[in-house]
């Protein structure tokens, strides 16, 4: 057992020798051929000393956080053999909990940074795995590098990572054109962009200009009501249908003369309530970059602007959820407020596609999209739609049939009310499927739970096979378990695995499942479509609402949540992407 004293002189021996460079703030990216650009992820900045005989990982304040992600730990000692001739290393990171490639749930990540329960701990590990995003090499066989350049240092990272066999730990990829990373950022609404000199070395505990950080903002507007003398917050706050609730609290970001102006007007016109607290009458609309804002808290706030354009009904919550989605600006939308559900609009519709859109466009990439248009709403007459209208920008160009790669493309036909988005299941110049994809379909909402079975049978069979399964709603009545193939195997040896599959289920629980086309011989079974699999057919992508009433989204599931309490109509545009955002994509592994 080692003594707290020992321990204690260990951790200011390792703050001692890890004091991470910082970085400093910048407005815009800056260009040229010594500059690199790598994402800023949202999570704890941690260094990994890894030697043989002991994993850490550290806080960027001396902290062990083994305790609280043994994940990580343990995935560093399972592959040890594969770095043992690279060791003693000590790796810069950034701890997160991954939402997509890109974007993290920071709320959870400080929840598990604050957790003291093993137990506690071990099932959050178990259920929503952190990951360190590994972006510098400070020693390699116990031998620093700091003196070398950042080029030098990633061209050793790449070498080291060439042989990572974990999914814990990952290679922050490095970008050499602004383009590309601002896209990939804005798509992901990243939290922004770090510039990194490629000639510069590594200034311990030093915030350089070497290495610059840009912010990838939202705007969102606010009305001023209160006022902390004692420590200048300003209270915000915006109309919730006819309501005033609180937004958040600004403080940082105001010029000397803005803030006089706006002290000024408090002590005019607000109310004192006691020896440091103001109220203050409506009447002053500010403007605020921010990364988030959610329950009554703005996350990193910054004075931007007064809007004196705006009158305070105008600051609404609706609003600030358009704004935080970041719908792209080059799209002439229009009528945002119309009812296309029962009880949601398009706006809702957009937004929605806006924030899965880093999990949905990979399923719709290079392939023949068709989508079915309700211009009116659902009460109203559709049509499919597969080929490129006359009247499509510029960027649908290059193809006859309708190819959906991008965020501004989903959008686009989004803002035309495609409320379904259907793929095949080989891309564009393949001919073999990527995916295997079971269609379960019962008669009636009443016969769900049959569907939820045989679901689970065919997961059985598939982890016979060592094959990978994910389920999902279809986001009517249905289920549909998909199989990634990764193009081994054409279309007619893949229907001959799944046809032997639903032949097994319906030969053992005949009175259950049926693979009869006609509906009227059906009766009460649940059909198990292997039919669908075929070139030219079609199924329903991802994250895709359905033109139901209720606006329901065809949603991957976890197995676990596969069982008798699943009901697919508690899945809908108004919910998923906060489902994705707590527990995570189960496709995330897999690339369709």
């Amino acid at each position: 057992m080692v003594s707290i004293t020992t321990r204690l002189v260990y951790i200011r021996m390792v703050m001692v020798m890890w004091k991470p460079m910082l970085t400093t703030y910048s407005e815009d990216a800056p260009i040229g051929d010594q500059w690199r650009y790598e994402v800023k992820y949202d999570g704890f900045r941690c260094g990994l000393e890894w030697k043989a005989s002991r994993v850490t990982l550290w806080s960027r304040n001396g902290k062990e956080l083994n305790d609280q992600f043994p994940e990580i730990i343990k995935a560093c000692e399972e592959n040890q053999d594969a770095f043992e001739n690279d060791l003693p290393l000590l790796l810069d990171c950034e701890l997160v909990i991954p939402v997509t490639n890109l974007r993290t749930n920071f709320s959870e990540l400080q929840t598990r940074g604050r957790m003291k329960s093993t137990e506690a701990i071990a099932k959050k590990a178990a259920e929503r795995p952190a990951k360190l995003y590994v972006f510098d090499l400070l020693k390699h066989t116990g031998k620093s590098l700091k003196k070398k350049t950042y080029q030098d240092r990633r061209n050793q990272l790449e070498k080291l990572f060439k042989k990572n066999p974990t999914k814990r730990l990952n290679l922050v990829t490095q970008y050499k054109d602004l383009t590309s990373i601002e896209e990939d950022v804005f798509l992901h609404q990243a939290e922004g962009i770090l510039a990194k000199k490629v000639d510069s070395t590594y200034q311990e505990n030093t915030r350089s200009k070497q290495w610059l950080k840009i912010k990838n903002w939202r705007q969102v507007q606010g009305i001023v009501t209160g006022w902390n003398q004692a420590n200048d917050y300003y209270d915000l706050s915006v109309y919730d249908k006819q309501e005033l609730v609180p937004l958040g609290k600004v403080k940082n970001g105001f010029p000397d003369d803005d803030r006089q102006t706006l002290n000024q007007f408090i002590r005019e016109n607000g109310q004192k309530l006691n020896q440091s607290t103001w109220q203050i009458p409506e009447g002053v609309c500010i403007e605020v970059n921010c990364l988030n804002a959610r329950n009554g808290e703005i996350r990193e706030p910054l004075f931007n602007q007064f809007r004196f354009d705006l009158v305070p009904k105008e600051c609404t919550w609706d609003r600030v959820q358009e704004q935080l989605a970041q719908l792209p600006e080059d799209i002439d939308y229009s009528n945002l407020d119309k009812q296309l559900f029962s009880k949601a609009r398009k706006v809702d519709l957009l937004i929605h596609l806006r924030k899965v859109a880093p999990l949905m466009l990979p399923h719709l990439y290079n392939k023949k999209l068709t989508v079915i248009r309700f211009p009116d709403g659902i009460y109203e007459e559709s049509f499919y739609q597969k080929h490129v209208p006359e009247y499509a920008p510029g960027y649908f160009q290059g193809n006859e049939h309708l190819v959906c790669n991008d965020l501004r493309s989903l959008i686009w036909l989004g803002n035309h009310a495609a409320l379904e988005f259907h793929v095949p299941f080989n891309r564009l110049n393949e001919k073999n499927p990527r995916e295997m994809v079971f269609d379960i379909d019962p008669p009636n909402q009443s016969k769900f739970p049959v569907a939820v079975k045989a679901a689970q049978l065919i997961k059985e069979l598939c982890d016979y096979k060592e094959l990978v399964s994910i389920a999902k709603t279809s986001g009517r009545k249905g289920l549909q378990i998909h199989i990634p193939t990764d193009g081994a195997g054409t279309y007619d040896e893949t229907r001959e695995f799944m046809e032997t599959v639903a032949k097994v289920l319906v030969q053992k629980y005949p009175d259950l499942f049926t693979i009869e086309r006609m509906k009227k011989n059906r009766g009460e079974r649940v059909y198990i479509d292997f039919l669908q699999h075929a070139e030219g057919k079609t199924i329903i992508a991802p994250y895709s609402p359905r033109g139901q009433g209720n606006a329901t989204v065809s949603t991957p599931l976890f197995w676990e949540e596969v069982n008798e309490d699943l009901d697919p109509n508690d899945y809908t545009v108004f919910n998923v992407a906060e489902r994705i955002r707590k527990k995570g994509c189960p496709f995330q592994y897999y690339q369709p």
